[in-house]
């Protein structure tokens, strides 16, 4: 006869082999791609490819990661938990990437996420990123921020963007909000940026539907849909961006020129990252 001690030895180590406990989230799916921060990690992990979880030569102006990522102590985001850490990205004046003189940049690449045929960019795949605003490092809303995108292999369109501040172009809405945008850059959704507060994002990109649907919650509470499965381009493969891409003022020509302030010490913390696989409706709320 098995005892019943056993039997809930038993169900308890499925249970921890079909979901990984991170803070107050449970990871339910398969992880593609895994942007966690291992708590031990030191600035100078993030410059080389054998000890960071990112690319270390993306996405960057001159300076290496070790000089332009922080760690700071803010607690755990939901999906993270004491054995990893949240990091801030942050940009300055120095912060240009190749010859993107308009833009200031600087932006996590998850190791493994290749612009053709990765693992990212196929089947149903959702994205997971929670985001803590720094009060010494705060961003200037009179301009626009692009956070977080999926970004065409070929360049020339995101599949979708989630951005921040005054969007060029676009009248009568409030900079102070993170929105969702769809390829074709209509918002789709937003909510205003909280000061304090860890705010959670999850978006679920199917390419075989071609849709986009996001999630949110703040600090502890479970990820809720916020939109539903909306129709969207998601072809083209590319590769996920976390982190800062400031554009400048004006100029129509944003990549190049146009007016960026002198001084610019700015950041954006994020925990929580991962992209996981979604197939037949799998979600970590």
């Amino acid at each position: 006869m098995v005892s019943s001690t056993l039997i809930v030895s038993l169900l308890a180590s499925a249970a921890s082999a079909r979901s990984v406990k991170r803070g107050t989230g449970e990871i339910k799916c398969p992880v593609v791609l895994s942007g966690f921060v291992l708590a031990d990690k030191t600035p100078t992990d993030f410059d080389a490819y054998a000890t960071s979880p990112f690319n270390p030569d993306y996405i960057r102006g001159s300076e290496k990661f070790s000089q332009i990522l922080q760690f700071p102590d803010v607690g755990s985001s939901r999906f993270d938990n004491a054995s990893t850490k949240s990091v801030e990205v942050t940009i300055n004046d120095k912060s240009i990437f190749q010859t993107q003189n308009g833009f200031r940049r600087a932006g996590l690449q998850i190791q493994g996420d290749t612009n053709e045929g990765g693992p990212g960019s196929k089947g149903v795949r959702t994205l997971h990123f929670s985001v803590k605003q720094d009060p010494e490092r705060t961003l200037n809303l009179t301009h626009e921020y692009l956070n977080v995108w999926h970004e065409a292999s070929d360049f020339s369109a995101n599949q979708f963007n989630f951005q921040t501040g005054t969007l060029i172009g676009k009248t009568g809405g409030n900079a102070n909000t993170f929105k969702v945008l769809n390829r074709q850059n209509t918002q789709v959704w937003e909510t205003p940026t909280d000061p304090t507060a860890w705010q959670n994002f999850a978006i679920t990109l199917d390419f075989v539907k071609n849709t986009l649907q996001v999630y949110y919650s703040k600090d502890d509470e479970p990820l809720e849909a916020v939109t539903a499965a909306l129709s969207n381009d998601n072809s083209g493969e590319g590769q996920y961006q976390i982190g800062i891409l400031k554009k400048p003022t004006g100029t129509s020509d944003v990549v190049n020129s146009g007016f960026q302030e002198t001084g610019i010490d700015e950041g954006q913390i994020y925990g929580g990252l991962f992209i996981e696989d979604s197939a037949n409706g799998c979600i970590s709320l």
